[in-house]
């Protein structure tokens, strides 16, 4: 059965075999921070082993050989190698949801979500990540540098995606048959490339027209999705159905646009972007 078909019968809730029904899956930011002081994490990630492999591997390369992974200048090179060095990976942890700092973190604004919101987001949402692998927003962690694109030889594996393999698509296959799609694809072909036929993985295009096509644009996507997550939670979204009603930001559900797999939100030019 195709995602538009399964949408009119799926809620967020308990199906029948006892899954929950939808997750909703994210991108990480490079961008971290370490904040103890706030909410306490609650659980170590589930794939802390995997990612304790990987900081061995990490640990045994060089700096030179570490600048040239992350692909990025000194200052950065210099922060993230003495981090290696000391990181901890059961000690000064942070929630998840609370550690990144980029533009899609930004217009969730976690920082300021009632009890409720936080519920909601630590049943349904999960953060795609390159060290951890798959993470609940209130799963301990420390900050770190290392994107799923990576060329990281580990474990014999050539690179991350093979790294990690079918590992996070069947953890997310054994909660849920309902996938929201609101990751890059960068992150999101780590589970794309697993998923069974009988798993509904449904993407969100925001997008704007320019003539007969939809372009979408880096960062007004990341705000986008940071800002579907926050009405998510905020509005306790039950059903699938109900994601056509997302209107921030001057977005707009388009269903002449939208396909089996895929809703499109327009954004409207003459529409003001809204504030909560």
């Amino acid at each position: 059965m195709r995602c538009t078909e399964r949408i009119k019968h799926v809620k967020i809730g308990m199906d029948q075999e006892g899954k929950e029904s939808v997750r909703i899956i994210i991108s990480p930011a490079k961008k971290m921070n370490t904040e103890t002081d706030s909410l306490p994490w609650e659980s170590l990630p589930q794939f802390s082993d995997e990612a304790e492999r990987l900081l061995r591997c990490l640990q045994s390369m060089s700096y030179a050989e570490l600048k040239a992974l992350w692909q990025c200048n000194d200052s950065i090179a210099n922060l993230n190698y003495g981090r290696v060095q000391t990181m901890d990976l059961r000690r000064n942890l942070t929630p998840a949801i609370l550690s990144y700092e980029g533009i899609q973190f930004q217009y969730m604004a976690p920082g300021v979500f009632e009890d409720g919101q936080f519920a909601y987001i630590q049943e349904h949402l999960r953060i795609l990540s390159g060290f951890y692998g798959l993470l609940r927003p209130f799963d301990g962690v420390t900050p770190y540098r290392l994107e799923m694109r990576a060329k990281l030889s580990v474990d014999g594996k050539k690179d991350l995606y093979a790294f990690w393999g079918d590992k996070l698509a069947q953890q997310l296959c054994a909660e849920t048959d309902f996938i929201l799609n609101l990751a890059s694809r960068e992150y999101s072909k780590a589970v794309s490339a697993h998923l069974p036929k009988s798993v509904c993985l449904l993407r969100c295009t925001f997008g704007e027209r320019t003539g007969d096509k939809v372009i979408e644009k880096g960062t007004m996507c990341k705000m986008a999705r940071g800002e579907m997550v926050r009405w998510l939670a905020r509005q306790n979204i039950t059903h699938p159905e109900a994601i056509k009603g997302f209107d921030r930001l001057g977005y707009t559900y388009r269903e002449e646009l939208s396909g089996q797999d895929n809703f499109v939100f327009i954004k409207e030019e003459t529409k003001d972007a809204e504030s909560w």
